[in-house]
């Protein structure tokens, strides 16, 4: 079985953490990051359409591409340091959620953190992309806090007992 964790810039460290407390010795860890690249092909198409036909080399897209890859490093990087044992690098460019669900295909495992408002529970502790992800993964998923999980009370109970049972 392999383990995929995903590393998003800000919660990654829950992630690497519950990874390394969960994955046994052997097993394979793959340290995966996803390059969103709407924002760089935005720039492209501004540039080529605004400023800049014939000048590829002024093309503010390619730079924002560079200092996302280099940035996605910077975090793999450091991701692999807070593991401390042998891992792998993933790393994927595209729309992020289906980049995650695609990369997690073969996997045992996907590790990844509620990138939504950390101070709730429920389903707005997630943002779209982790609830997508959790939906359509082809894997088992361990979602964690990427802090600590809020200290809220559960909801009451419903008023009315379901229709489907006998009280």
């Amino acid at each position: 079985m392999s383990v995929i964790v995903w590393i998003v810039e800000g919660i990654w460290p829950a992630c690497v953490d519950a990874a390394r407390a969960r994955a046994a010795p052997g097993e394979e860890i793959a340290l995966l990051y996803v390059r969103d690249d709407t924002l760089a092909e935005t720039a492209h198409g501004a540039f080529a359409g605004l400023l800049g036909r014939g000048h590829p080399e002024r093309d503010p897209g390619t730079r924002l591409e560079r200092m996302a890859a280099a940035s996605g490093r910077d975090l793999l990087r450091a991701a692999a340091d807070r593991l401390g044992r042998p891992c792998t690098f993933v790393e994927r460019g595209g729309r992020v959620e289906r980049e995650v669900v695609a990369a997690a295909r073969d996997a045992g495992l996907l590790v990844c953190a509620r990138d939504g408002d950390p101070a709730r529970l429920g389903p707005r502790s997630l943002g779209p992309a982790a609830r997508f992800v959790v939906d359509h993964a082809p894997c088992p998923v361990l979602l964690v806090w990427p802090g600590e999980a809020p200290h809220t009370p559960l909801p009451p109970p419903p008023p009315h007992p379901h229709p489907g049972r006998r009280p």
